[in-house]
């Protein structure tokens, strides 16, 4: 099987401070990966060079996605290609309408892959049967985009904005921080709906219960300084939480 994203030994640097030492992963059609990891690790760095967050400098390695050089594509390219990122803090944007927004930017989507724009009728239906996944309100999708609205229904919209767009890869940078019990049930919900064999998921988390029990991922990383210290199934995440990550920490200093 080909990998849908192979990342090889990466350095990457941030204000003339290297954060990723080397790191390599490999993530297949259909799999969803977790990187945990100490505060600093380098975990949400890894995130936002792969959608091309110009702050951060690649000075060595190499990622590929469905085959092609990644590096070579602007951050417009990655998101037509499928690569979706949800933020740990999500922006506001006042003015537009959250419906306005998915409109704009499903067709943009669409119209990269040679498919027609969606009429009126159908782009409703569409948003309403997504919606409803969510708990999204139609009051909450006629309001500005985050405008005013609490952490959790910001990541809450922004599940449904994922689904909207049916992403091949979907990279979840502390999907559950700021939000209820209930609402990381519904976000976490939303996730198992759209496992499919040809989507594949990266979820950054420092919430172990939450990613054990709820999303129950195929691979489980540990990061630390930078690099990959460990990688196993998701029975990785019950010995961290019982006993931290203080056994990982002396390998990522070698």
């Amino acid at each position: 099987m080909s990998a849908l994203l192979e990342v090889k030994n990466l350095c990457v640097n941030a204000e003339d401070k290297q954060i990723l030492n080397g790191l390599s992963l490999s993530i297949n059609p259909g799999e969803i990966h977790v990187i945990v990891g100490p505060n600093g690790a380098g975990k949400s760095t890894l995130s936002n060079v792969i959608c091309g967050d110009p702050r951060y400098q690649v000075t060595s390695g190499s990622i590929t996605f469905k085959g092609e050089d990644l590096l070579k594509q602007n951050v417009d390219e990655r998101a037509r290609n499928g690569i979706f990122l949800s933020f740990q803090s999500p922006v506001e944007i006042p003015g537009i309408s959250m419906s306005t927004l998915m409109k704009y930017a499903l067709n943009s989507h669409r119209k990269a892959k040679g498919l027609p724009e969606l009429d009126a009728v159908s782009f409703s239906k569409l948003i309403r049967e997504c919606a409803k996944k969510f708990e999204i309100t139609n009051e909450m999708l006629k309001r500005p985009v985050n405008v005013g609205f609490s952490g959790g229904e910001k990541k809450r919209l922004e599940s449904f904005q994922m689904a909207v767009l049916e992403p091949s890869f979907c990279i979840l940078d502390e999907m559950d921080s700021g939000m209820d019990v209930d609402a990381v049930k519904i976000a976490a919900n939303g996730v198992n709906l759209m496992r499919s064999p040809e989507r594949s998921f990266l979820i950054i988390s420092h919430n172990n219960d939450f990613l054990y029990e709820q999303i129950k991922p195929d691979v489980v990383h540990v990061l630390v300084s930078g690099n990959i210290v460990e990688t196993s199934d998701a029975s990785l995440l019950i010995d961290i939480k019982n006993n931290g990550f203080s056994r990982f920490l002396n390998k990522g200093m070698n």
